[in-house]
């Protein structure tokens, strides 16, 4: 799944943005009457919400033969942005093709929104269509389903087909058409593969990815390209996705069929994305570093002895690599900074599942919008207290930090889970954990770097308390702009509200805001431990009456959200590096 933290906290903010109220199912897309559509000027103002930002990355260190594989990947990627139109609604590329003949500004400014969404509804507006001439809402179903299909109607029908036919059905990697050969008006339903349906794009990736494992050194690389061409003709991504959990290379692609987001539905159906990503080697020799020291940090948590885990099982790999390129649905709307796949669960009870953090997008998102946020909520003075380095560092911290803590409890003696007794709850719950239990453990290591060793791992140079405080304080900010209507969201509301409380952050008379460095360290120690019991107890009441405290706001924070309109909600990519080994066709 993506992740935007902060975006996961983030992430996950940089991946989780408002899309709406809840959609019609398909056969109602149309019911709806369409509402005015924006003039030039406001599309402006739209498309403003996204900063454009260049990405560049160091191809320095690959052998040449990685080197030409990459301009191979990336020129396979770049299939899958019509693709994914194709995916997300019937009239995309007709529409398009449209709005390219129109050279006035109003046209242009069209057309430069439509790119960045990938179609006609604005993803920051609960996906409502800012061009004329389209359905007025994103369509549920998106093009996996016929737009008339009413829900009873799929299910009625999957019960006429045979086990192995309904697998396919509510799997990821089929479309549902109107079949018009039953001579009805209206037809019956029928089930077309990807691999068929997209056949054309398809043999075009198959063909450049063939050529990429034939340019690579790398046997791990080669093996998962090799597998993944083979997956988009046979439409089986089984092995594919096996052989991409091992993969171990300084090129670590992720392209195929995905995320079901675009499925509001039934969310069976997977989108095509791709990220082609170098592997940064500094923060993975950081990663590992820390990676050494969880059961200590296990042993060490503010908890009774008795809720620590004696022995941490295997945890989830994670890699840290700079997006060279993306596309498809990778690449529309807000960007995504990390993603947790694949989402096979039998690739997942094999070998887990692999979170991919891109270094280059989230310090893209902490320059663009970050920075301009921290300016308008932090004193002056305090500005050279905010650090990238301990931004993602802690990061990092929150990812490790979701292995860690309760995960096997026991209720009324019987054996469960926090997910099972928190139900609802538990997503918010989970990632505010992760973000102060990975405050907490930043600080154990920062107390312990020397004997701990990782003097000269943790980000050096001035005041790390400070910095690592205040550069989350401010963060805050970035996820809140997102609304309390998720789990991100909702689990920073609760860290704030806490937090305040217990005196950690402070409000000035000027409305900028502080970290009171004489009370931060044991608010958040107190508040991690209040989430971990609540995790080991399972206490669903607990929960609600920490998260319901939270959802109230208080009124300097309203203010501060609203006065950020003016700063970038996110990033539009300018993918310089990818675009000079492989240019895009013209």
């Amino acid at each position: 799944m993506k992740v935007a933290v902060l975006v996961l906290s983030l992430f996950v903010a940089l991946g989780a943005v408002a899309q709406g109220a809840k959609k019609a199912a398909p056969g109602m897309g149309h019911a709806k009457e369409a509402a005015k559509v924006p003039d030039a000027a406001e599309l402006k103002k739209m498309s403003a919400r996204f900063a454009p930002t260049e990405l560049k990355v160091d191809l320095s260190g690959l052998s040449e033969g990685d080197r030409k594989a990459l301009a191979k990947l990336v020129e396979a990627a770049r299939n899958f942005d019509g693709l994914f139109m194709t995916q997300l609604w019937s009239g995309n590329h007709a529409t398009y093709a449209k709005l390219k003949k129109d050279k006035t500004p109003l046209g242009q400014a069209r057309l430069e929104y439509y790119w960045i969404n990938k179609g006609p509804w604005s993803s920051l507006d609960g996906n409502k269509a800012f061009v004329p001439g389209v359905p007025p809402e994103k369509l549920p179903g998106a093009n996996f389903y016929p737009e008339d299909m009413t829900k009873e109607e799929f299910e009625g029908w999957v019960q006429t087909l045979s086990e192995k036919e309904q697998e396919q059905a509510k799997g990821f990697f089929t479309i549902v058409i109107r079949d018009g050969s039953q001579g009805t008006k209206r037809g019956g339903l029928k089930l077309v593969p990807y691999s068929e349906a997209y056949r054309a794009d398809l043999e075009k990736c198959a063909k450049l990815l063939r050529e990429a494992a034939a340019l690579t050194e790398n046997e791990s690389l080669k093996r998962f390209l090799t597998s993944r061409a083979e997956a988009f003709l046979s439409n089986d991504y089984y092995q594919s996705d096996v052989d991409w959990m091992d993969v171990d290379a300084p090129i670590d692609p992720t392209i195929g069929p995905y995320e079901t987001y675009n499925d509001e539905v039934f969310g069976y159906k997977a989108a095509y994305e791709a990220y082609i990503n170098l592997r940064d080697e500094k923060e993975s020799a950081k990663l590992a570093a820390f990676s050494k020291h969880l059961q200590e940090i296990e042993n060490n948590l503010p908890i009774d002895e008795q809720y620590r885990n004696p022995k941490l099982g295997g945890s989830a790999p994670i890699r840290v690599v700079n997006e060279v390129f993306a596309s498809g649905d990778g690449n529309h709307g807000v960007q995504t900074a990390a993603y947790n796949l694949p989402n096979d669960e039998r690739v997942i009870s094999q070998k887990g599942a692999k979170r991919v953090m891109l270094k280059n997008v989230q310090q893209a998102k902490f320059d663009k919008t970050l920075v301009p946020i921290s300016k308008k909520v932090l004193a002056k003075a305090e500005m050279p207290l905010l650090s990238f380095d301990w931004f993602f560092t802690h990061i990092l911290a929150h990812e490790l930090s979701h292995g860690l803590g309760p995960h096997q409890i026991t209720v009324n003696g019987q054996k469960s889970t926090p997910r099972a007794q928190l139900k609802d709850l538990y997503s918010a719950i989970e990632e505010a954990k992760a973000d102060a239990l990975g405050l907490y453990a930043l600080q154990y290591m920062i107390d312990n770097q020397q004997k701990m060793g990782l003097t000269g791992v943790l980000p050096s140079g001035g005041d790390a308390e400070k910095q690592l405080y205040t550069t989350f304080l401010a963060s805050t900010f970035r996820t809140l702009r997102f609304g309390l209507h998720e789990a991100h969201g909702r689990g920073m509301a609760l860290q704030l509200q806490y937090l305040l409380d217990k005196g950690g952050f402070t409000v000035r008379p000027d409305g900028t805001f502080a970290v009171d460095f004489t009370k931060i360290k044991p608010a958040v120690r107190d508040l991690t431990r209040d989430l971990l019991m609540v995790e080991a107890k399972g206490d669903y009441a607990a929960a609600k009456q920490m998260l319901e405290k939270g959802s109230k706001l208080p009124p300097a924070f309203e203010k501060a959200l609203a006065g950020l309109t003016d700063v970038p909600v996110d990033i539009r990519p300018i993918f310089v590096t990818a675009n000079q080994i492989a240019p895009a066709a013209k």
